[in-house]
């Protein structure tokens, strides 16, 4: 059976050693805190905003200011500063996170979008932190699809009795 991580590689395109390159160079050393909420900002202004009634409605039940913050404290915990996401919410726990959400590959590239042209939109970040990072998106975005199509599928699961049965389609 094929891991998340690997599907998140072979559906995103990016391998897993160009995903990880934000681990290489700490990004929020580099780039402070103030970059990582203005990125979030221009993202989720872009978001709020979209035309596409279908992506924006994944956000509907959220306060922009609260996607803000969630978004730019997990970048800043996982880009190398203080672990603010976590103190606040908890693990990250990315796919159980994004549980009630439809994670599609459509919703990943609109998603992605969005980010990109948040980056493009964002000066204070350089060139190869661009790439670091929207590899890094990417294959997150994608490893989020694929959690997502394993709670979908119709697996074999166990009743609280230790049966086999299937799972409800």
């Amino acid at each position: 059976m094929q891991s998340l991580q690997d599907k998140a590689s072979e559906w995103s395109g990016v391998k897993r050693e160009d995903a990880f390159a934000i681990d290489e160079v700490n990004l929020f050393q580099k780039l402070g805190l103030q970059t990582f909420v203005t990125l979030s900002t221009k993202f989720y202004n872009r978001v709020y905003d979209e035309e596409e009634e279908w992506f924006r409605s994944i956000f509907g039940n959220s306060k922009k200011e609260d996607a803000i913050q969630n978004q730019y404290e997990f970048f800043v915990q996982r880009m190398g500063g203080p672990p603010l996401y976590s103190q606040r919410k908890g693990h990250p726990a990315l796919i159980g996170r994004h549980r009630p959400f439809p994670v599609t590959h459509r919703a990943a590239e609109r998603w992605l979008h969005h980010m990109q042209l948040a980056l493009d939109e964002t000066p204070d970040i350089d060139a190869d932190s661009k790439v670091r990072m929207i590899n890094f998106f990417r294959h997150t975005a994608f490893f989020l699809v694929a959690g997502d199509e394993m709670k979908n599928q119709n697996l074999q699961t166990q009743c609280k009795h230790g049966i086999q049965q299937s799972a409800a389609p």
